[in-house]
């Protein structure tokens, strides 16, 4: 024998028949902490400040790097 019982019911009744507890304000706080972090970290990163993170060379040492690149490939072009 087979019985099969439908119960219809949201989430929020389902969660108070069962007793547990309603996290949604929490949940809500949370998500709002997070935003809130997110955009102050977001500000925090124009593009100057992205690239010396991940980058933390100097710039004097970025204009050296630039410099040698530049005498490298201009000799080259003059031995030819």
């Amino acid at each position: 024998m087979k019985i099969t019982i439908n119960v219809e019911c949201t989430p929020e009744e389902a969660r108070s028949f069962m007793g547990l507890p309603d996290v949604a304000p929490f949940q809500n706080m949370m998500m709002d902490e997070m935003k809130g972090r997110i955009q102050k970290a977001t500000a925090a990163m124009d593009p100057e400040t992205m690239l010396k993170t991940l980058f933390p060379m100097q710039s004097e040492g970025m204009a050296e790097m630039q410099k040698a690149f530049w005498n490298q490939f201009s000799g080259s072009s003059k031995g030819k």
